[in-house]
């Protein structure tokens, strides 16, 4: 299913100018645990509209979900694809490899990246890490509207080749990012499938509370790079974050993004049953 994507005059205004109003009773929406703050966008494709949001524009530290920008600037760069890239892609959408994202980073002109695809999709709301940070991918800036517009993007004016590489990869995500943390958390245990997800999380140290099998240890985790990093201009710095992202619906019908900031010290365990039960709400209320 392909959608002709919004007028560019029309993407640049403000999300709730050109959110519109359903056209039945809305269940309630998702209520947000005191202490999270929390934003969320959904986009219908079949209906051609934004049917839910919540602070669309709220910046939030990127965590694992810049991994999409960073695979989109990689292959729109160049025309072939070698072997070995080819792996760390597969491995850094899929399982969401630190090293293999930190490869292509370094590579690619750290923040550069950012700007470049920013400017490309139009992501008024994304920005590269401070400058005084600059080899931390997870610090970039970024927002749910954004995300949302960088999978319609995907889905509606990228080459064929860029599409089915980076959605053909998160439609076969793995249950265990290679840090040993489970991916599992909101889209994937709120949904039914099929869905296609990138994940993100940082600032919960480590060691995963209960190590996900599958994984292997692999470099250090953006939590790590979180801790030992210092500076300012980073948001909720000091505050854990986890983010849901993808496709989901019967052909991929909505594309959503929801992302969440936790009180210091959460535990994992309750940060993902926070993020789990907001994105099941979500869905419920957009689909019934």
């Amino acid at each position: 299913m392909r959608i002709k994507p919004l007028a560019a005059a029309v993407a640049a205004v403000p999300l709730l100018a050109v959110l519109a109003p359903p056209a039945r009773a809305a269940a309630a929406p998702p209520r947000v645990p005191a202490g999270t703050t929390a934003a969320w966008v959904v986009f219908d494709r079949q209906a051609g509209r934004f049917v839910a949001a919540r602070n669309a524009h709220r910046k939030y530290r990127s965590a694992s979900v810049v991994k999409i920008l960073i695979a989109i600037d990689y292959l729109e760069r160049r025309k072939s694809v070698p072997k070995a890239d080819a792996e760390l892609l597969k491995v850094m959408l899929r399982a969401s490899d630190d090293d293999a994202a930190s490869a292509f980073w370094d590579r690619g002109g750290k923040g550069q990246i950012i700007v470049r695809v920013a400017r490309r999709l139009g992501l008024a709301d994304t920005a590269p890490p401070p400058a005084s940070q600059p080899g931390f991918w997870g610090y970039t800036s970024l927002s749910a509207y954004d995300i949302v517009r960088t999978y319609r993007y995907l889905l509606d004016r990228a080459d064929a080749r860029v599409r089915d590489t980076i959605l053909g990869h998160l439609r076969k995500a793995a249950s265990c990012g290679t840090d040993g943390f489970d991916q599992t958390f909101g889209i994937p245990s709120a949904v039914p499938r099929p869905y296609a997800v990138k994940q993100g999380w940082s600032g919960f140290g480590t060691t995963p509370p209960t190590r996900c099998r599958e994984a292997r240890a692999i470099g250090a985790p953006v939590s790590w790079i979180a801790r030992r990093a210092t500076g300012s201009g980073v948001p909720d710095y000091g505050r854990p974050v986890l983010h849901t992202t993808g496709l989901v619906g019967k052909g991929e019908r909505y594309v959503m993004a929801v992302l969440t900031a936790h009180p210091a010290g959460s535990a994992w365990s309750a940060s993902v049953q926070r993020i789990t039960a907001i994105a099941k709400g979500l869905y419920r209320d957009v689909s019934s």
